[in-house]
């Protein structure tokens, strides 16, 4: 069978990858538009901060390409799909056929028509990485335009190489999305004590030559302007090839669109009706798309993603999932809020079951309630000991926070879906350290958020046999 994949970014590697796990004869060729090796976006504000180089957020060796058969056309675009010759035409002229497609275009930075927008630069690859850390070198000052996660993993960036940065966001609060008004503002606060001024509730009108004018002409001083103003799936190529499309490239649960031979997965891909811009989804995708194609899991149905999402930014901890938003009408809501420690948590609460949470500032709540939220299993009736585990009495509440009472079942990374059983059963295989067990199981290479419970759970496990991590 010969399998082409366009794109080659998080799901378009991580396809890959899965594809070849499962079968050593299928003829794989990808097809990347940037000549860089796959490489994890998610960790990207780490490049602009300095904590992390290129070479550091890679997904794949440069050598595994050749090590296990698989053709990539790195920095070749695809131009042309020919369904009627089952081919795809690339930028440098060549063809390619195929017996299956998949589509793994991902999104493009969304950016704003304004004047003057030539003289910012965009954050969303590693290319506009370099140009940033490149222009920050000599910047005085810098401007962000948009307050969602990338705009703020950016300005915290920034500010960690000594930049005096200004955040500028059009709706009220930061992160609007996910996070409520006083989540929104503690954000902010937090963020503020760190380096970054925020600008809420304005309009970015035009980008002069040293400044930012805003929509009542206001100037805000920026030798540098990083846009973070969202992203929009890559549908072009899939609409010029006549395939349906909506929002993204529309698929149903066996990630295929309406032409039979071809897939989409990541964030090109609609399934449902709605878009995932996370990394976890597309990577559960990945795994269903390569059990299809492979016949590993004939079965295999993709029904759609729970969302957690965590802010990559040094020295603030956020994690926020689910229906964040509703109100004490619609939903049971127990929150506590401690603005001088930057401090908030807020449990949303439906038929006894959890449907959103926000946890904002230094907590050991996280591990439960993703767990609680994951499995969509009834809470304990002690809603106190949700959002406080390490005190005493919180019964089952505090599954997540111990490797010892942390049952095997439990989603200990959840980009990866790999549980605290898998980590155990790496273990008494002879991975004794987080490396080992990440590069057996892709633990801790998403977002990078579960290496604390990792590390904790191969320490436990070390302990119990009296062996050195």
């Amino acid at each position: 069978m010969r399998l082409v994949v366009v794109g080659n970014g998080m799901a378009g590697s991580r396809l890959v990858s899965e594809v070849r796990a499962r079968d050593k004869d299928v003829k794989i060729t990808v097809f990347g538009a940037e000549a860089w090796q796959p490489y994890n976006r998610v960790l990207l504000s780490n490049v602009v901060a300095g904590t992390s180089s290129p070479d550091q957020v890679r997904l794949l060796d440069p050598r595994w390409y050749a090590d296990h058969g698989v053709t990539a056309r790195l920095g070749v675009a695809v131009t042309a799909i020919d369904r009627d010759c089952q081919t795809v035409v690339a930028a440098d002229g060549t063809r390619e056929p195929y017996d299956v497609l998949v589509l793994a275009t991902g999104s493009e930075p969304v950016v704003p028509p304004i004047p003057g927008v030539e003289r910012a630069t965009a954050f969303r690859t590693l290319d506009d990485c370099e140009r940033i850390r490149e222009a920050a070198a000599s910047a005085r000052s810098a401007v962000v335009v948009g307050g969602g996660l990338l705009g703020i993993e950016a300005a915290r960036g920034l500010a960690g190489r000594g930049v005096p940065v200004t955040l500028l966001h059009l709706a009220g609060h930061l992160m609007e999305r996910q996070l409520d008004e006083e989540a929104g503002l503690i954000l902010r606060e937090t963020l503020g004590a760190l380096g970054v001024a925020i600008r809420t509730g304005v309009t970015v009108s035009a980008i002069r030559e040293r400044h930012v004018e805003l929509a009542d002409g206001e100037l805000i001083d920026a030798d540098l302007v990083v846009l973070a103003c969202g992203v929009r799936p890559v549908v072009g190529l899939a609409r010029d090839a006549g395939l349906e499309v909506e929002r993204g490239v529309v698929v149903d649960d066996e990630l295929r669109t309406d032409d039979p031979s071809i897939f989409a997965i990541g964030e090109c891909a609609q399934h449902a009706g709605r878009v995932y811009g996370l990394v976890a989804p597309g990577w559960e995708q990945a795994s269903v798309v390569a059990d299809l194609v492979t016949g590993a899991d004939k079965g295999a149905r993709y029904r759609g993603s729970r969302l957690v999402t965590r802010l990559k930014a040094r020295s603030v901890e956020l994690a926020a999932m689910g229906e964040t938003q509703l109100t004490e009408d619609e939903a049971e809501i127990v929150r506590f809020s401690h603005r001088h420690k930057g401090t908030y948590r807020k449990l949303v609460i439906r038929d006894g079951r959890l449907v959103g949470a926000i946890l904002l500032g230094e907590t050991s709540a996280v591990g439960t309630l993703t767990q609680l939220f994951d499995r969509g299993g009834p809470l304990p009736g002690d809603r106190t000991g949700l959002l406080f585990p390490d005190l005493a009495g919180v019964g089952g509440a505090a599954v997540a926070d111990s490797p010892t009472r942390m049952p095997d079942s439990a989603r200990v990374c959840q980009c990866n879906n790999v549980t605290k059983g898998q980590i155990r059963a790496c273990w008494e295989s002879g991975a004794r350290d987080v490396e080992a067990v990440a590069a057996a199981t892709r633990a801790t290479t998403g977002c990078g958020s579960c290496r604390d419970a990792v590390e904790g759970i191969v320490g436990w496990l070390c302990e119990q046999e009296g062996v050195s991590a």
